[in-house]
């Protein structure tokens, strides 16, 4: 019959005994499943514990009895499983673990309307601590290489030169580059909130790197919760399971990226002026970026959100270099939004953020972050040579080379030709942000294939990059309300803050971590996009 899916949802205040329907993988797959109402199991659960063994589940009377975790939470008894995910829901629901629910036209406008729990792992995924410090390491250095490399603007315009040609939004985001290299712009206060993806290939056992995100980092927010709430699980069933909660490490990512865009705020020094996030019109995760309101009750920093059209039409730039937006001056603008072509559908957006760069406010993040976050900047970096033009330090350029994965142009004749080959064995990126823009199997071969007989220049759009294939693991997936099983691989994203002045350095860390963990057949894995779901991580 091959590998399904248990799923259960919780329906209605009467709980009594939980039901289950199994539902086939291709049933699954083909559409949203039909899933059965649950209830709150009613058989106690405090006096027993579970051994997960490789061949079974058992019951374990005898208090003595050290269960042994193996990380297949298929194998978890039923029963449990149903207490751990009301719990779950419970705690989310109350801490704010929470997303818009697509199916309410004003969730995505209005706070508090339509309200649904971000999709979550139920417990965390396991991951090598050994490597865990690895890429905790690799933080502050890519940091300083990001900051280094958006100060030689030549380079960034010459490595984008041929993807300029070839792609419209690439094109418009250079040109507002080129307009402040010529008039000589400074940026001498420079902030960046950056999330470096990464991860463990199976076949070779390396951690590598997926992409560099320098704008539009998200999920600091409800990443630190889900963290949280796993330790909360952990805390209270950890001994049935065999898990110890001290294993999932602290994440005070929204914290520190909080704490850095107060001290760029300070830098700036116009207690007067407020942080003004730049935001979609319609932003279902609206509630990962309203963590950062709290600023107002820990800083007295005011916060302002706007859209591009309204910072369009309600901006303009003091005489003084001050950004003033409704009458409010701007010290910092981070931008949530901004990063794919939908957010600039009229030349009204393309304005604002042409303003805004043109302005003395701390960009978050500039221009020139913007580009170094581009994949085709990560493939010319991964170039031998290149990242050793901005970094001295031989140990932390080898700490990033370990790291990078394989990355071609397309105008590396002999890669195009082994990826039509073998296409199962790359991915095709396109100079785009957020989830649902690769490319991958037959499409990558038919792709090339159709660039190749164009003959132009469509393929600066384009990289290749070497296909990772992670470990497989048996996570426990809620959403909407529902649990299911299935088999999943998952991505690890370390959150960096780096801030610096004039005269140096202010602060350059590691700064908390995004776990998403997706269902090993889909390709894509953005949360938001609706791929992947929230996780954290256990040490082995």
């Amino acid at each position: 019959m091959g590998f399904g899916y248990f799923t259960c949802c919780y329906s209605g205040t009467n709980y009594t005994t939980p039901s289950l329907r199994y539902v086939s993988s291709s049933a699954f797959r083909r559409k949203s499943p039909s899933f059965s109402f649950c209830s709150f199991p009613t058989k106690p659960m405090s006096q027993q514990h579970i051994t997960l063994t490789s061949s079974n589940v058992e019951t374990v009377n005898d208090s003595s009895t050290q269960p042994i975790p193996l990380f297949d939470y298929h194998r978890i008894d039923e029963q449990l499983l149903h207490n751990i995910a009301y719990d779950a829901l419970v705690w989310a629901s109350l801490h704010g673990l929470l997303m818009g629910d697509k199916s309410v036209q004003r969730s995505g406008t209005d706070p508090g309307v339509g309200l649904v729990h971000a999709p979550f792992a139920l417990l965390p995924t396991l991951f090598p601590e050994s490597q865990w410090r690895q890429v905790c390491e690799l933080a502050p250095i890519f940091n300083e290489l990001v900051d280094r490399v958006s100060l030689d603007g030549k380079f960034l315009q010459e490595a984008l030169s041929r993807t300029k040609k070839a792609d419209k939004f690439t094109s418009r985001l250079l040109d507002i580059h080129s307009k402040m290299l010529e008039i000589n712009k400074k940026e001498e206060i420079r902030l960046g909130l950056h999330r470096s993806d990464y991860m463990l290939d199976e076949n070779t056992k390396s951690l590598l790197q997926i992409e560099l995100n320098t704008i539009s980092s998200s999920f600091a927010g409800l990443g630190s919760l889900v963290s949280e709430l796993h330790r909360s699980i952990l805390s209270r069933y950890g001994k049935l399971l065999g898990l110890d909660s001290q294993k999932v490490p602290a994440n005070g990512a929204v914290s520190q990226y909080a704490e850095a865009l107060a001290k760029a705020w300070s830098e700036y020094n116009d207690p007067r002026a407020a942080i003004m996030i730049v935001v979609q019109a319609e932003e279902r995760n609206m509630y990962d970026q309203h963590f950062l309101s709290e600023l107002y009750n820990t800083h007295h920093i005011a916060i302002v959100r706007k859209t591009l059209a309204e910072i369009d039409e309600e901006g303009e730039i003091l005489p003084d270099g001050t950004l003033s937006v409704d009458g409010q001056a701007i010290a910092v603008v981070y931008f949530r939004a901004g990063y794919t072509p939908v957010d600039y559908p009229s030349e009204s957006e393309w304005r604002a953020r042409l303003l805004m760069e043109q302005s003395s406010a701390i960009k978050c993040p500039s221009i020139s972050y913007h580009l170094v976050g581009t994949k085709k900047i990560q493939q010319e970096l991964a170039k031998p040579g290149v990242i050793e033009r901005f970094l001295e330090k031989k140990d932390d350029i080898a700490k990033l080379r370990e790291c990078f994965a394989g990355l071609w142009s397309l105008d590396d004749s002999d890669i195009v030709r082994k990826a039509i080959e073998s296409p199962e064995l790359f991915v095709m990126k396109p100079q785009r942000e957020g989830g649902g823009n690769n490319i991958y199997g037959d499409a990558v071969r038919e792709t090339l294939l159709k660039l190749q007989k164009a003959g132009s220049e469509e393929d600066a759009a384009y990289i290749l990059m070497q296909r990772i294939f992670p470990t497989v693991s048996a996570p426990v997936l809620m959403r909407n309300g529902c649990w299911h099983k299935d088999h999943a691989i998952s991505e690890l994203g370390i959150f960096g803050t780096y801030l610096r002045n004039k005269d140096g350095v202010i602060m350059n860390n590691q700064s908390g971590y995004l776990m998403r963990t997706k269902i090993s057949s889909s390709d894509e894995g953005g949360v938001a996009a609706g791929f992947a779901v929230l996780d954290s991580v256990y040490l082995t």
